[in-house]
């Protein structure tokens, strides 16, 4: 279960990410994390804190409800 939580946010981050016309290096250093951690979360192998899905979810503009 925790698996396909992780890659439906990944999914959604990367969607966001790639709308917004953001490199993963442009969207790491908006919210002020590694380039390779944000690789991780859109590959499924992390699910980010509160905090970082609060983070990118404004600077991506996307609703946290979709996580």
């Amino acid at each position: 279960m925790t698996e396909s939580i992780a890659k439906e946010i990944g999914k959604e981050v990367k969607k966001a990410r790639k709308e917004n016309g953001l490199t993963q290096q442009d969207l790491s250093q908006k919210v002020s994390i590694s380039r390779s951690y944000i690789a991780d979360i859109e590959g499924g192998r992390y699910i980010p804190s509160v905090e970082i899905l609060i983070s990118l979810s404004k600077e991506l503009k996307i609703d946290m409800n979709l996580f």
